[in-house]
């Protein structure tokens, strides 16, 4: 039986510049109660461009919460209440220099709806003009280009753990 949890009450504990971090008391069944640490954020896009060399621009940067560098599609947040196409736009403009000429919706998903309410919007860029790319000042980007099914293999070996970035490539090789 699917029990759909009742809240009674939400408290926000911290508010941040990316993330809101609320806790709800829910009800569960017979009237037991529990506590429920959500992550509010405002959702995110990433963009799987494609060249007319049939190459793959990928990012890489370095992620504080892993300690690492990750290899990973462009991608960013969304601001309150932005379009996710926009977004997808400027967001590819601003990593990699690079505007296209479609912009296609793919498919969106939650990233870890245990504990956030972050949406995952991804685009399939093509006819992409080069220009500058203009990070954001507290970003360090490099930007590299792969053939797909060389990025497949490399998530095969396991060389590639992100999440948006696992899910788009395989979505797009099963297109192509």
């Amino acid at each position: 039986m699917i029990v759909r949890e009742e809240t009674m009450s939400s408290e926000i504990v911290y508010n941040g510049k990316i993330v809101n971090l609320r806790i709800d008391t829910v009800e569960l069944p017979k009237q037991r109660y529990s506590k429920r640490e959500i992550v509010e954020h405002p959702g995110g896009v990433g963009i799987i461009a494609l060249t007319e060399e049939n190459e793959v621009i990928m990012v890489r940067q370095f992620r504080k919460p892993i300690e690492d560098c990750v290899l990973e599609i462009p991608a960013g947040k969304l601001d309150n209440g932005e379009d996710p196409k926009k977004c997808a736009i400027r967001e590819l403009k601003e990593e990699t220099g690079y505007e296209a000429e479609n912009m296609e919706f793919l498919l969106d998903f939650y990233s870890s709806p245990g504990f956030t309410d972050e949406k995952i919007h991804i685009y399939f860029a093509t006819g992409l003009k080069n220009g500058k790319a203009q990070p954001d000042e507290n970003e360090y980007i490099e930007i590299e280009k792969y053939k797909i099914e060389d990025l497949v293999q490399m998530i095969k070996d396991n060389e590639i753990h992100d999440a948006k970035s696992i899910i788009s490539i395989l979505y797009v090789d099963k297109l192509l």
